[in-house]
């Protein structure tokens, strides 16, 4: 199997489990302090890092890795969670959508910044019709909202976009797995003691349902999920897999559809095919990625 083939399947595992985030975020947050939410998700998911690197004993970082996975560490553990957790106390998982969708074209920009991929005109165009298409589905869906909630997704959506673009290039070098575990570890000294001391007074007092929010953005969307994506944008090319995240809104929905009995339109069925059809075209118009270094760790 070709990097390329293998590149686009981490990344569409990778987008499976991001999904379920913002919902599993949006649940958390209705029963916890979203900044007890943000630091537990990056301190249970630092120790489970920890004791994998433990366990393989890999490489250590050297100093230029190391300011680059601190930058990583500031897209991704601390922008994105934290900027979405407070803006999910004031507006809908449905309205938080729409920067969502805004989320691959951010991350093709910063793939081309920082990783020297130089994708063509008709892959720009692909995504900027996938973007506007999922955007232009979750306002018509959910128009409710307000600037300041608005204001924190559009920075959560450039922390994580340039979160996700300089991991994807640092995975070239130092392996997938190897990279968020290290983000992990090394915020490990911040997000464990403020997850201590922003800790519920009363634990019981908080439902089961926030706990479970919290347990599958700590496992799953703060360590599995980034182990297959950082895997596939350094296989793939960053600014061509990152646009997978498109179908990331719709395979929520299906999933709100299958555990909570929402219905699935056809308007979603139409945009959704529409949108595949962009990831589809962004695939065959995006140029070959950068070749991962025969000294990758």
């Amino acid at each position: 199997m070709q990097a390329m083939t293998r590149g686009w399947i981490n990344g569409a595992i990778g987008v499976a489990i991001f999904s379920g985030s913002l919902p599993a975020t949006r649940v958390a947050v209705l029963g916890l302090d979203p900044f007890f939410v943000t630091a537990a998700r990056s301190g249970i998911a630092g120790l489970l890092a920890m004791a994998a690197l433990l366990l393989t004993r890999n490489v250590r970082p050297d100093r230029a890795e190391w300011r680059t996975l601190a930058l990583v560490a500031l897209g991704v553990v601390v922008g994105f969670p934290l900027c979405t957790a407070l803006a999910l106390r004031t507006i809908t998982s449905a309205h938080s959508l729409v920067f969502i969708g805004l989320l691959p074209l951010a991350t093709a920009i910063f793939g081309t910044w920082l990783g020297g991929e130089r994708p063509s005109r008709a892959f720009w165009m692909f995504a900027v019709l996938g973007a506007a298409s999922v955007a232009g589905f979750a306002l018509s869906q959910d128009g409710s909202g307000s600037l300041g909630a608005d204001a924190l997704m559009l920075v959560a959506i450039l922390s994580c976009g340039y979160g996700y673009a300089e991991g994807g290039r640092l995975s070239r070098r130092l392996g997938g797995w190897q990279v968020i575990c290290w983000v992990l570890v090394l915020s490990l000294p911040v997000s464990l003691p403020l997850m201590l001391y922003w800790q519920p007074g009363d634990w019981s007092a908080v439902p089961v349902s926030a706990w479970l929010g919290v347990v599958y953005v700590a496992v799953f969307s703060m360590l599995v999920g980034f182990i297959f994506w950082y895997r596939g944008l350094a296989l793939g090319g960053i600014a061509a897999v990152g646009q997978l995240q498109l179908l990331q809104p719709f395979l929520g929905l299906l999933l709100s559809a299958w555990l909570l009995g929402e219905s699935v339109t056809v308007t979603m069925i139409v945009v959704t095919a529409f949108v595949v059809a962009c990831v589809a075209g962004a695939k065959y118009t995006a140029a070959a990625p950068a070749p991962v270094s025969p000294t990758a760790r």
